[in-house]
């Protein structure tokens, strides 16, 4: 989750056009960036929160046996069966757009990763996360959590049934709101491999507005974060159906959140 961080509140003179402003933000970032970088800037100043959480020292080393002691071990039988199905809760259905989002899980040769943990969280149709720090006036859903996982199969397929997701305020700039999304986590053979992205809707209005969204400079590379919506995936009279691989190396690699910037 991005966290709407008080201090990063710089509200515009209201007799400017805040959506010129952010858009300016933005076409300056892009300036100072080199072109056609695949991967998220760490220190993209339209990202306002970038500024000060991206790194400014050398990486410090650590004993790698001494980080599996506190790492996770994952298993099949540690996941139960309905937990890709986050429409599936105590008391009743979550409001909101039904949908199925399904993909393979490849490295950069086109190999399936089988066995893989992918876990997703996500906001509600509101716009809300379950969580203290989201507390702007969207109405929580007592039958959502946001969060779901699996593991992928023999083909590197994952498979998730949700709720579409809101937009929701983020307190970059004035007027600053988040395109829908789902955050996507995979976990490698142990926590020092975990990978962090998201996933976006095809056709947001709010792509051109987001800086997030944007810190990938590479055209190419930001079409990798979107969806594709799938009729044949749809299920009639149920629930709309999207498809999202990814793509763990390689020149098509997907975008990634890199841990310093989470």
């Amino acid at each position: 989750m991005v966290s709407r961080h008080d201090e990063f509140v710089n509200a515009p003179s209201p007799a400017l056009d805040p959506q010129a402003l952010v858009s300016s933000e933005i076409a300056r970032a892009h300036g100072g960036a080199r072109p056609g970088e695949p991967q998220p800037r760490l220190d993209f100043p339209a990202y306002r929160s970038s500024v000060l959480r991206h790194p400014t020292k050398s990486l410090v080393q650590v004993d790698p046996e001494g980080v599996e002691l506190v790492a996770p071990v994952f298993g099949h039988s540690d996941l139960g069966p309905l937990e890709s199905d986050l429409t599936i809760q105590a008391g009743g259905a979550p409001i909101g757009e039904r949908i199925v989002v399904t993909g393979r899980v490849v490295d950069g040769e086109g190999r399936p990763v089988r066995h893989q943990l992918v876990e997703v969280w996500q906001a509600n149709a509101a716009g809300r996360y379950v969580h203290q720090r989201d507390q702007h006036p969207a109405p929580l859903d007592p039958h959502f959590t946001g969060m779901g996982r699996c593991l992928t199969d023999g083909d590197g397929v994952y498979r998730f049934t949700t709720i579409k997701p809101g937009p929701y305020p983020w307190r970059n700039h004035h007027n600053a709101w988040r395109p829908a999304h789902i955050h996507f986590s995979l976990f490698g053979r142990e926590f020092t491999q975990r990978l962090v992205t998201q996933m976006y809707f095809p056709g947001d209005p709010l792509f051109a507005l987001d800086p997030i969204y944007q810190s990938i400079t590479d055209p190419v590379a930001r079409e990798l974060l979107v969806a594709t919506y799938d009729h044949d995936l749809t299920e009639h009279e149920w629930a709309t159906g999207y498809r999202w691989d990814i793509v763990l190396t390689g020149s098509h690699q997907t975008p990634l959140e890199r841990e310093e910037d989470r």
